[in-house]
């Protein structure tokens, strides 16, 4: 016996008909009718006196009933305490994301968060995917949505979305096509991070996958307004998704041309870890993963596609 039947003999004994108790549960009769007779079989007692018009409970099922309506109160009162300001998002929520990901994500968040969790006290770091994976680890972080790294080592992901990369060159550089085949990387000077995290992981991987070298033309581990800076001026390309220079190549202040085979890497989200969840935190990630949702399936996350 558990609460599912002791709810539905409840509403059979409020019917008064097996039938009438089925329509309002939305099943059949004779599942009701099973269920209720497997209840007395289990008990080893009459719960019902059976006719034509309908069913009325014994002595037995009267005193069933009693313990039916105490439970289901229990259960009510269980629901509210415990789901009491779940819906309303934690106290506090503290979430970093790499440079691109919260040029991208951190104003949308925030409107939403105003609206829907005003009482929230929202924090939103943005930083380097090294110094993010040192705040997850040592737990100074709720939240983080970060480019996934090719090899995860101790931390857990889930996969949120995938974003093609794209060749951003300055605005003269002579491209041959667009597509350019991946090969012909190796021929062109990179600015990439030294980090042993992100992109420049991913563009050493991938070089060492299809037998080149890479090209380092100089090694910048500032923002991703500096690498834009430093292309513009004819420093060198750089690895970059649309999305981080969307206006530079709206104004044709840099170029950019896709790979062939195409060149994408993946989203992810990461909690934090040796910390107590705060409470509503799975109201927010709930938030979160609808807000990059709607960014994505509008349109407004170019190159960006859902998994």
């Amino acid at each position: 016996m558990n609460s599912d039947d002791l709810k539905l003999f409840a509403r059979v004994v409020a019917a008064g008909s097996m039938s009438r108790a089925a329509i309002d549960t939305g099943s059949d009769t004779s599942t009701v009718s099973r269920r209720m007779s497997a209840l007395e079989g289990e008990l080893g007692v009459r719960l019902f006196h059976r006719s034509g018009r309908g069913v009325v409970p014994t002595e037995r099922g009267r005193a069933l009933g009693e313990f039916a309506v105490q439970v289901d109160g229990l259960l009510a009162e269980a629901a509210r305490v415990v789901g009491a300001g779940a819906g309303e998002g934690p106290e506090r929520l503290h979430i970093a994301a790499q440079p691109t990901i919260a040029q991208m994500l951190f104003a949308p968040l925030a409107q939403v968060f105003r609206r829907e969790f005003p009482r929230t006290r929202l924090r939103l770091v943005e930083a380097l995917a090294s110094q993010i994976l040192d705040q997850l680890a040592s737990g100074e972080l709720d939240l983080a949505i970060l480019y996934l790294p090719e090899h995860t080592g101790a931390t857990r992901y889930d996969l949120l979305f995938n974003e093609e990369l794209r060749l951003v060159t300055p605005a003269d550089y002579p491209v041959t096509s667009d597509p350019l085949p991946l090969a012909r990387l190796a021929e062109i000077p990179l600015i990439l991070p030294s980090t042993h995290h992100g992109l420049r992981v991913l563009a050493e991987t991938l070089a060492a996958r299809n037998g080149f070298a890479l090209q380092i033309a100089l090694e910048c581990d500032a923002s991703i307004a500096l690498t834009r800076r430093l292309v513009m001026h004819g420093c060198g390309c750089t690895l970059l998704p649309v999305a981080a220079v969307a206006e530079e190549l709206a104004a044709r202040q840099l170029g950019s041309c896709r790979f062939d085979p195409p060149l994408s890497r993946s989203v992810g989200l990461a909690h934090g870890r040796n910390r107590v969840t705060p409470d509503g935190l799975w109201a927010a990630e709930r938030l979160l993963r609808t807000t990059l949702e709607n960014l994505v399936t509008g349109g407004h996350w170019p190159d960006a596609r859902l998994p």
